[in-house]
């Protein structure tokens, strides 16, 4: 029966650690950068596809 190469399977869990880590640190990196570009201002911004109505009382 074949070993198991343990070595093997440690260097592969190593390397997809790194990618992640590499992929996290982009990602934080790219938010960091557009941070306020991708809010929209002004008031439809926070209805944003929802209607908002303001009933008034007649008493």
């Amino acid at each position: 029966m074949a070993k198991t190469n343990f070595q093997y399977e440690k260097r592969q869990r190593e390397l997809e650690k790194k990618r992640k880590a590499e992929e996290k640190a982009r990602r934080k990196q790219d938010a960091k950068l557009h941070k306020g570009q991708d809010e929209p201002d002004g008031p439809e911004a926070q209805g944003e596809g929802q209607s908002v109505e303001h009933e008034s009382d007649p008493a």
